[in-house]
This record gives structure tokens, C-alpha cells and sequence, in this order.
């Protein structure tokens, strides 16, 4: 028994997806929506087997377009939290800045930001720069704030230097928060660069989305969900084995 509820407990998550999908495919099935609307299980799978060459190039460009983004979000994430973790009263005047800006939608400054950038691809990557940005920088000041005062005391009495003390205390002591950051953020960053796509562009996943939409071809539309949604957990996947592999002493 105890055998059994340690194989259940391992594969949780795989028994849930498994369950979402059966039910998925009995409602398809009887037609308690519509077929046409909510196509079957089987039906999404053929779509995205039929147009595999065609997906497959549009999730080049989406990736390519949210690590480029991702990247850059992570530059300028640790440069401004070093600077208003150095300076307080920069970090008092940019902070509620940095909050407002995540009041406003990301769907309602998307054309604003192709309209002023074009259809290339800058438009995409100051999109998903802008809805990444903000939760790294709060992860990196939060790890930043929760290092034990004592450390930090003990590097004072060496006459330690803020830069010293950064690169050899905060920086390693923040990085747990850092990537916690970090994962919420690689999702934000296929989302973001999906949400650019329907607003113009020649290639990505979500010209894919918004042109099978106006087929009417559910199918495929749902093909290109379920790809958003293993895009994003690929990504977290990769970023949790690099986390374990940099933050190797946190178990």
C-alpha cells in the first residue's frame, strides 16, 4: 500500500494531465460543447502532425525572440537592483515606479510599442523585456535584503568595500530568490512574445495563432496553446537544472 501511494505521489502531475486530458476528450466526445469548437484530444494531436514543419518554424522565431528579451531583462534587472539596493534614496524614488508600470496590461501598450517600433522584431523584445523586468529585479532586491545582518557586519569589520561585499555575500545569497524570479519570468517571456506576434509580424507562434484563428481551425489553435504551454515549462525545466548546477551547495 505504502508502494502505491509513493508511485502516486511521484506521478502526481502526470496522473492530473492524464485525468485533464480524459476528461477533455469525454466531453469532446458527447458534444457538450461543440466539436468544432472544442475539438478532441486526438483531433489536436493530428493537426499539430499535419502542420509540424510549418509550427516548428514559428516556434524558432518565439523562442529566439523571448530569450533575447529574457536575457536582456536580466542585465538590466541585477544593474538596477545593485544600484537601488546601494542607493536607498534611488531605491525609494524608482521602486513605486517600477510598480506602476505593472498596472498597466501588457495587451494595452503592445500596439503603442509597435506602433512606434514597427513589425520587427524590437517591438517583441521591449514587450517581454517590460513584463520580465519587473519581477527579477524585486527577486534580486528581496535576496539582497534577506542576508543575514551578521555577514554583512562581518564584512564591514574586514573594511570590506560594497563591491566586495556584493560579489563575495549578496550576489551568491541572492541567487535562490534570483531564480525563483527567473522561472515566473520565462513564462512571462513566451507570453509576451506571443501577445507581440498578434499584433503583427511575419513569423512566431502567435502568427500562427491569430491566422488558423481566422480559419476557423480550432484544432490547430489548440495545437498552438498546448506549444505555448510546454514552451514555458521547457524553459523552467532549463532554468531549474542551471540553478542546480550554480546554486550546487543549497541543499
Amino acid at each position: 500500500m505504502k508502494k502505491f501511494q509513493s508511485i502516486i505521489y511521484k506521478y502526481i502531475s502526470i496522473l492530473t494531465v492524464l485525468l485533464i486530458i480524459i476528461i477533455w476528450g469525454i466531453i469532446s466526445y458527447i458534444e457538450l460543447i461543440p466539436r468544432f469548437m472544442l475539438p478532441s484530444p486526438l483531433d489536436v494531436f493530428l493537426a499539430f502532425i499535419k502542420d509540424f514543419k510549418l509550427i516548428f518554424s514559428h516556434i524558432g522565431i518565439t523562442l529566439l525572440e523571448a530569450s533575447i528579451g529574457l536575457l536582456i531583462s536580466i542585465i538590466f534587472s541585477f544593474i538596477l537592483a545593485i544600484i537601488m539596493d546601494k542607493y536607498k534614496i534611488f531605491n525609494k524614488a524608482i521602486y513605486p515606479i517600477l510598480v506602476i508600470s505593472q498596472t498597466i496590461p501588457t495587451i494595452a501598450i503592445a500596439p503603442i510599442i509597435v506602433l512606434w517600433f514597427g513589425f520587427g522584431i524590437m517591438p517583441k523584445i521591449l514587450l517581454i523585456f517590460s513584463t520580465c523586468f519587473f519581477p527579477m529585479t524585486i527577486s534580486i532586491l528581496t535576496g539582497f535584503k534577506s542576508i543575514d545582518e551578521d555577514m554583512l557586519k562581518l564584512m564591514k569589520s574586514m573594511d570590506s568595500s560594497y563591491f566586495k561585499t556584493l560579489f563575495i555575500v549578496k550576489i551568491p545569497f541572492a541567487m535562490r530568490s534570483f531564480f525563483s524570479g527567473l522561472k515566473i519570468s520565462a513564462t512571462y517571456a513566451i507570453v509576451g512574445a506571443v501577445v507581440a506576434e498578434w499584433l503583427g509580424g511575419e513569423k512566431g507562434i502567435g502568427v500562427y495563432m491569430t491566422r488558423v484563428k481566422k480559419a476557423y481551425a480550432f484544432d490547430k489553435m489548440f495545437a498552438s496553446i498546448i506549444i505555448i504551454s510546454l514552451l514555458s515549462l521547457l524553459l523552467v525545466w532549463l532554468i531549474k537544472i542551471l540553478e542546480n548546477k550554480i546554486i550546487y551547495w543549497k541543499e
